[in-house]
């Protein structure tokens, strides 16, 4: 058997740099197949295969990988990062004229907007900017983004990297997101990865951590919850790469896991094209042998890996021992040429050897920061802020040149905390202070603490309480930051710091006009809800570049704030009622739990979908006749089988159903504002327990001025009805289903199905349980 030394796959990995792209025009690579355009994808990649010895294939199976430079395949670093814009990563360079790009809102504050298309619009304008860095060797032309984990529990330390809470938000994000990010048209934009593969959302907490937890999920959630995000990705998006990720899932890690990366996604949802790769996260292989002791060593964990359908290892620095696993016998060539056919197939969808002929060889810098791009990140901080509290119409505040006001906190001013994590240099930050001076208001400004406790030195009460004594109007920037939640950093607490409460509370003292506007993840707002001197209460995640001139927009009036809450805002005693590390969703008495998501537990402070207006909206479902009071009209009722049969699409849980329409009304008098229409769906059909309601689908209605009406039809399908059984099942159940609009129940009406159950999609066994 031929050998490789690790010294070799080093040596030939070492100045692996931000990308250099292949030059087809000149041999040796010329001379490959990998360059004739008039191939198949397949069969360039496989050309470039055949070619390469075992020590070559074997170093590029790294994220750092060697290239072939004796074939004129040049090293390529697959690790990139764009999360909310290209950011920071070991495969991208930032340096002149490349040293910027637009940094949107984290995506939770993009998804509080509820609006797909502005979703596909951000996608666009990163997937552009990205394939400009790819194309002037900044970066590869794949990006480890999206992140689709569900945020399950709000200590989570990389739930704002995620649309949120549940499932249905977060498809249709990810749907609208992926079109943007990869286009839709013959080759890809960027290959786009959905990470992390499967059941992760947890860092590190009392003792437990990401590269050791076993997530232990049931069946029916694991179907219902955990994968349904990638269940978007894989089967109905096609995707071209996806994340396996640290943890253990029943027993198995997940980037060895054979049922999750083979039975479900390349089998049961057909995720079979060979461009369509799996990346280890960065270290994951490492974690299979040291961490989880699923595997003896190194070498065996190594090939664990790559023969349960992983194709590439993300590293630091020699995570995984692929030469131990080739000289032991355990990892062969069929494997090996399989993953790098995926890899390189990839590439070829990417359009990555193709030089000037690809389809997106033409973006460059003049599409990097443009005047569009500008605006949507803006406005997309505009659409997503959440109006939490408002007593008395405080805001918008009557400002104008000239108005004294104080700004205090410790992110008035501090331009980095408003972009959040997995962020990259930007053209600008533009703070709050520096807005509201761009308006001509006189500016107080005094810092405040962040995460200090009451007993922590005090060096900020003296000169908070000078700047507002001064002014006219108090605008509170706290909340948390980074240092409180972040990748390897879960909370402890959802409480507001002590340290700010006692501030806050001597400023609402003082009896004048007093917004708090919050930065980071939910707290538990209850101190802030009972205390009648904060007249309002602004939450504003990680805003993005411009995330300043969107919130004075937002305070004065300019715009009006119409975002809801992507997640569930919990007590504070809920952190010690349930473990993170139970994954179970649904009520357990026998164990304490009370549920999790908005679906299952009934207590929060501010619910899902919670949101305020400026002005006030009427809002009911668009129906044929009026019907009693009290009464609920039935706007569909038909068997399940007539509904099925005209519907010919692959899979039955995609069948669309009659459009659901809406008509709202603004019945204020001054403010123009738009009205996200949230429709759930209550039921007892199916499975007990049932849950409180699901979002069955949503829209975003635009521009509402005073005393109009506007209408609007909004899309859903059968998915948003059916119920998983214990075993996983999706299945399609007759009886009645009440459809509410609105969180605070503004109509209702009903469906009836007849009929028989009828199986949408039977889940595949998992051998672990057994």
């Amino acid at each position: 058997m031929k050998t490789a030394t690790t010294f070799g796959i080093l040596a030939a990995a070492a100045g692996v740099r931000a990308g250099v792209l292949p030059d087809c025009t000149k041999p040796p690579l010329s001379l490959n197949k990998i360059c004739d355009q008039t191939a198949s994808p397949r069969a360039r990649a496989e050309a470039l295969v055949t070619a390469m010895t075992v020590e070559e294939k074997l170093a590029n199976l790294v994220s750092k990988a060697a290239g072939v430079p004796r074939l004129g395949f040049p090293a390529y670093n697959w690790w990139s990062e764009a999360l909310h814009g290209v950011a920071g990563a070991p495969g991208i360079r930032f340096d002149a004229p490349f040293d910027y790009a637009t940094s949107f809102p984290m995506p939770l504050l993009m998804a509080a907007a509820f609006d797909d298309e502005l979703i596909e619009k951000i996608g666009v304008v990163i997937g552009n900017e990205s394939r400009a860095f790819g194309n002037n060797d900044r970066s590869g032309i794949d990006y480890w983004t999206p992140d689709v984990n569900p945020y399950r529990d709000p200590r989570w330390g990389r739930g704002s990297e995620t649309p949120g809470e549940d499932v249905l938000v977060i498809k249709r994000y990810t749907k609208h997101l992926l079109r943007g990010l990869e286009g839709t048209t013959k080759q890809r934009r960027i290959i786009a990865t959905c990470k992390h593969y499967v059941g992760y959302d947890l860092e590190s907490w009392q003792g437990v951590t990401r590269h050791d937890f076993d997530a232990r999920i049931t069946p029916q959630e694991l179907a219902e919850y955990y994968m349904q995000p990638f269940q978007q990705c894989v089967r109905d998006s096609r995707v071209g790469s996806i994340m396996c990720s640290y943890n253990r899932v029943n027993g198995v890690p997940a980037c060895a896991n054979d049922y999750l990366l083979n039975t479900i996604m390349r089998e049961h949802w057909n995720w079979t094209d060979s461009n369509n790769y799996i990346t280890s996260d960065c270290e994951a292989v490492a974690d299979v042998s040291l961490n989880h002791k699923y595997a003896p060593d190194l070498a065996a964990g190594t090939a664990m890996c790559f023969n349960n359908g992983m194709d590439l290892s993300c590293e630091y620095e020699g995570s995984s021992d692929i030469p131990g696993a080739w000289n032991s016998g355990a990892l062969n060539e069929t494997i090996v040429d399989r993953a790098l056919v995926r890899l390189f197939q990839g590439l070829v969808h990417g359009g990555y050897f193709d030089g000037a002929d690809a389809e997106y060889a033409h973006l460059g810098r003049e599409h990097v920061d443009t005047p569009y791009a500008r605006q949507l990140a803006l406005q997309s901080a505009i659409d997503g802020v959440v109006l939490l509290k408002n007593d008395r119409d405080t805001l918008p505040l009557p400002l104008k040149k000239g108005s004294k006001v104080a700004m205090i906190g410790f992110w008035a001013d501090d331009g980095p905390k408003l972009k959040g994590i997995y962020s990259g240099p930007s053209p600008f930050i533009h703070t709050p202070v520096w807005a509201a001076r761009q308006a001509g208001y006189e500016v107080a400004v005094a810092p405040g603490p962040i995460l200090q406790n009451a007993a922590a030195p005090d060096n900020w009460t003296e000169a908070a309480l000078a700047a507002a004594k001064k002014s006219d109007y108090i605008l509170y920037f706290g909340g948390i930051d980074t240092n409180a939640v972040n990748e390897g950093v879960d909370r402890l607490t959802v409480s507001w710091p002590e340290a700010q409460l006692v501030l806050i509370n001597k400023l609402a003292a003082l009896r004048k006009p007093l917004v708090v506007i919050q930065l980071g993840d939910q707290l538990d707002n209850t101190p802030l809800l009972k205390l009648s001197g904060v007249r309002s209460i602004l939450w504003a995640n990680w805003p993005g570049q411009d995330g300043g001139p969107a919130l004075i927009s937002l305070i004065n009036g300019t715009h009006a704030p119409a975002g809801r809450l992507p997640v569930t805002q919990y007590p504070a005693n809920y952190t010690s009622i349930v473990p993170m590390t139970d994954m179970n969703l649904r009520p357990n008495p026998s164990t304490g739990n009370p549920g999790r998501t908005y679906k299952w537990y009934p207590y929060a402070v501010q619910p899902f979908g919670y949101g305020l207006h400026y002005t006030s909206f009427e809002a009911r479902f668009d129906r044929p006749r009026p019907v009693g009071k009290g009464k609920k009209q039935v706007i569909l009722r038909a068997s399940i089988q007539d509904l099925l049969s005209g519907c010919s699409n692959t899979y039955k849980d995609t069948c669309p159903l009659p459009s659901v329409e809406v008509q709202v009304t603004n019945v204020g008098r001054k403010h123009t504002s738009d009205y996200v229409a949230l429709v759930f769906v209550t039921s007892t059909p199916g499975p007990k327990p049932h849950p409180l309601k699901s979002l069955a689908t949503y829209g975003r209605l635009r521009g509402i001025k005073p005393g109009r009406t506007e209408r609007a039809k909004l899309e859903w399908t059968v998915a948003s009805l059916a119920r998983h059984d214990e075993k996983g099942n999706s299945v399609l159940y007759p009886g009645k289903y009440t459809l509410v609009l609105d969180v605070s129940g503004k109509d209702e009406v009903e469906i009836e199905l007849t009929g028989k159950a009828e199986l949408l999609d039977l889940w595949p066994e998992d051998p672990n349980l057994k």
